[in-house]
């Protein structure tokens, strides 16, 4: 029987699990025999070794034998892969749990074959791996050493643990820190170990009561692992030592406002010893003195309390002796040095040495007007006292020595605008929170006469209606002085300045104390219209100061004056007559009623009104321009002679009115009107007195014939003069109407707006004029009281009028015979 052995090491680059080394066996006879080496925990299906090669199988061989493994047990680690002809590994393979400490550990199992029937045994070693570490059984060791132990005393440990075998299991001990103890390794009998702990020097308790060791077992693998296992030594005490004070000298300070009951500090003494033999309690020394009336302290904690109260203007330190005594009598003492801080609990005191109440406004800058002094018995900052006054008064302080303080004016003072200043002086110490007091003064502005007086505006106006009685009021005016006293108290005066060549004075006067100004006279608005003055306020100051202003006092119109007729003029001598034809138009301008009113505004707005007239529904008056027209055609039923009333009301209240009567004559032809005269200017007193007038009527006659022919050759020449002005101009002729005296035409304002001209041709044989209606002009004749015709102002200027520059206003005779008889008849009528 002859046997083959193969060995295969396989080596670990790089981990600990790669390292494998297989050894295989083979065993050749009638049965085959295979020996494989493998480490444990190698993974499922890591090849174990080719069995159909080793044994010299075919594979065909395997699969037709229904090749199989048979184990003892029933647990398989190693399969058979019959595809292939391998063994691989199955399952997990633990040499610890299949084996123990047992040497060497070997799987054995049979691969079996049918047709015919084979059996090959198997053996697969398990190489151990150092996949353990050494362990201990307890985590902590304790023991409990007085510290007056020996050297040389042995404590025994706790062995290890390491399933592990060979070298990979535990191989040593080693302790650290090794300041007291060593280790003593110690053999039994049965190859194991176990060690000792023993005492090298002396123990102390006051230095360290407890010793942490730490007992360190190794294997041998590589790496190499351990297990380690804490070892704790509590030294006990002996009573060796007195007790000893943390500090030899306290100190601490304390704020003066500490309440009573507060914890001071705690003084502390240790005593090495531990257990009954460091009991210690505390208490004062008797040379403590007074501070044992302050403080206190507790016998078993070494708290001092304060017990009274602390003021540190009166003590500003303490100094305590306390005692430490143990069980054994055993003492120590310390001192505690309490220092009092300073707490600001005083608040400054203001103490004004000088003040002066009154100061003028116009006292220089850096004036003294107070002096005070500020003292604060704190200390430190808490004593340190900051003086201020309100940032927007005119004042400072300034510091002239320690605590003591001046204040001054800072500008010049206004009294008008502030007399009376509220100096609070505020004193302030540096503490926290920091305290203040303060100080309030009230200094008055004497007064200064520095102002002038204001009148409230730069000018006034004022007003009064004309015919006022002497002394009434007219206005009142006011000036203010911002001064006070005499100061301000402000008189009036007029000024010495000409009005109109007369003083002031001569119109109106002013009350000096209440500047009431009155009326001296009446005034009248159409002499003077406004008046201007100029008033002087002056205040009582020493000097006096004033300034003046402008009254002006504006006359206003009353209604005192009637309206004044112009046109047509009125006289006594003869009455004027308008003559309208008989075939006149509707809205014929009969003739215009010109009025004036010397008063102002609506008192001279003029109204015409008809009051009285003839026939009232043949005229009309225009009711703003005067105008007297025909509001109808005249009829045969119409009387030659009208006489027409114009009232004329100015707008005045109560209005003011004028009248004045207008004759007007409807007649075709001059004879006509001349035949209706006579009723107009005679009444019954003519006929009672007829004698009178037909002597008076010769008398006349002679003369009139005279004045006839100088008429004859008036008319003659000024046909022949118009006849040429007619040639050169064609019959183109201005027309310049006739005003009464002292009238203009002004054009659209209550005067003639138009003028008329008329010319009448009269024959000797007709009663039927002929009216020639030329531009507009005014057509008037006039009769005197005794009944002549007189032609004013016409007949008086055709010698002398120039065509161009003078107006016509007259009837013309066609025939100057013919004009002869009817003045001779007519005046013989009378």
């Amino acid at each position: 029987m002859g046997s083959l052995c193969c060995g295969d090491v396989f080596r670990h680059i790089g981990s600990l699990w790669t390292l494998v080394l297989v050894f295989v066996c083979i065993e050749r006879g009638a049965h085959g025999q295979v020996r494989y080496s493998v480490p444990e925990e190698m993974t499922k299906g890591s090849l174990v070794g080719n069995i159909a090669q080793d044994l010299g199988l075919d594979i065909k061989r395997l699969k037709s034998g229904r090749a199989r493994i048979f184990t003892e047990d029933s647990r398989e680690y190693i399969g058979l892969n019959a595809d292939k002809g391998t063994l691989v590994v199955k399952e997990r393979i633990d040499r610890e749990e299949l084996c123990a400490q047992v040497t060497p550990c070997s799987l054995h199992f049979q691969i079996i074959l049918d047709n015919p029937m084979e059996l090959h045994r198997v053996d697969v070693e398990i190489l151990d791996i150092n996949d353990h570490a050494p362990s201990f059984s307890r985590k902590e060791i304790q023991f409990q050493i007085s510290e007056s132990a020996v050297p040389g005393a042995r404590y025994s440990l706790d062995s290890a643990h390491d399933p592990d075998v060979g070298v990979n299991t535990l191989q040593t001990y080693t302790l650290h820190p090794s300041d007291h103890f060593t280790l003593k390794t110690i053999s039994r009998q049965d190859g194991s170990k176990y060690v000792e702990m023993v005492l090298q020097t002396l123990l102390d308790r006051e230095k360290q009561d407890q010793l942490n060791l730490v007992l360190t077992a190794l294997d041998g693998g590589s790496p190499q692992k351990s297990g380690t296992v804490k070892i704790s030594v509590s030294v006990l005490d002996a009573n060796d030592n007195a007790p000893v004070f943390s500090e030899a000298v306290y100190r601490v300070s304390l704020a003066e406002n500490i309440t009573k009951g507060s914890t001071v500090l705690r003084v502390s003494a240790s005593d090495k010893d531990i257990g009954a033999n460091s009991d210690i309690t505390y208490a004062f020394a008797q040379s403590s003195g007074k501070a044992l009336d302050v403080f206190s302290i507790d016998s078993k904690t070494g708290d001092i309390v304060v017990n009274g109260p602390l003021d540190f203007e009166k003590t500003k330190q303490y100094e305590l002796n306390v005692e430490a005594v143990d069980s054994g009598d055993l003492t120590d003492t310390s001192n505690v040095l309490i220092e009092v801080l300073d707490v600001n609990d005083n608040a400054p005191v203001i103490n004004v040495i000088s003040f002066s109440g009154f100061i003028p406004e116009d006292a220089a800058p850096e004036t003294v007007i107070a002096m005070f002094n500020v003292k604060d018995i704190d200390a430190g900052k808490n004593g340190q006292v900051k003086c201020s006054i309100h940032k927007d008064l005119p004042f400072r302080i300034v510091s002239t020595s320690n605590n003591f303080y001046s204040l001054v004016t800072d500008q010049i003072f206004n009294r008008e605008m502030m007399a009376e200043y509220n100096i609070t002086i505020t004193a302030t110490d540096g503490g926290s929170p920091p305290f203040s007091a303060s100080k309030t003064m009230t200094l008055k502005i004497s007064d200064v006469n520095d102002n002038a007086p204001v009148f409230q505006q730069p000018s006034y106006t004022a007003y009064i209606m004309e015919n006022n009685s002497p002394g009434v009021s007219i206005f009142t005016l006011t000036a203010s002085d911002k001064d006070t006293g005499n100061n301000a108290r402000v008189s009036y005066f007029l000024e010495d300045i000409s009005v109109t060549g007369m003083s002031p004075s001569d119109y109106v006067t002013i009350h000096a104390e209440s500047g009431q100004i009155t009326a001296v006279k009446s005034f009248d608005y159409e002499q003077i219209k406004e008046l201007r003055v100029c008033v002087k306020a002056q205040d009582g100051g020493s000097p006096p100061l004033s300034s003046n202003v402008t009254v002006k006092i504006v006359i206003q119109d009353q209604n005192d004056n009637a309206p004044q007729i112009l046109y047509p003029v009125q006289t006594s001598g003869s009455l004027v007559a308008e003559m309208v034809p008989r075939t006149a138009d509707v809205g014929y301008l009969v003739s215009k009623v010109v009025a004036v009113d010397v008063d102002s505004g609506q008192n001279a707005w003029l109204s015409y009104k008809l009051q009285k007239a003839g026939e009232r529904a043949l005229f009309d008056v225009g009711a703003q321009n005067g105008e007297i027209r025909t509001i109808r055609q005249v009829t045969d039923k119409d009387a030659v002679k009208q006489k027409l009333t114009v009232i004329v009301e100015d707008n005045g209240q109560p209005s003011r009115s004028a009248t004045v009567n207008v004759n007007v004559a409807l007649a075709d032809s001059f004879p006509d009107a001349l035949s209706e005269f006579g009723d107009f200017t005679h009444d019954k007193e003519y006929n009672d007195n007829l004698t009178f007038y037909l002597v008076l009527a010769l008398a006349v006659v002679s003369f009139l014939f005279i004045v006839s022919i100088i008429a004859i050759l008036s008319v003659k020449c000024y046909r022949w003069r118009r006849d040429r002005m007619l040639y050169k101009s064609n019959g183109n002729l201005p027309v310049i109407p006739y005003y009464p005296p002292l009238y203009a035409d002004v054009g659209g304002t209550g005067t003639l707006q138009h003028v008329y001209n008329y010319e009448v041709c009269r024959t000797t044989d007709s009663r039927k004029s002929d009216l020639k209606y030329g531009r507009p002009s005014q057509s008037m004749m006039s009769l005197d009281s005794t009944g002549t015709l007189t032609l004013p102002h016409a007949l008086k200027n055709l010698a002398n009028t120039d065509t161009t520059e003078h107006e016509v206003s007259s009837v013309v005779y066609q025939d100057t015979t013919c004009g002869c008889i009817l003045l001779t008849v007519f005046l013989s009528c009378f």
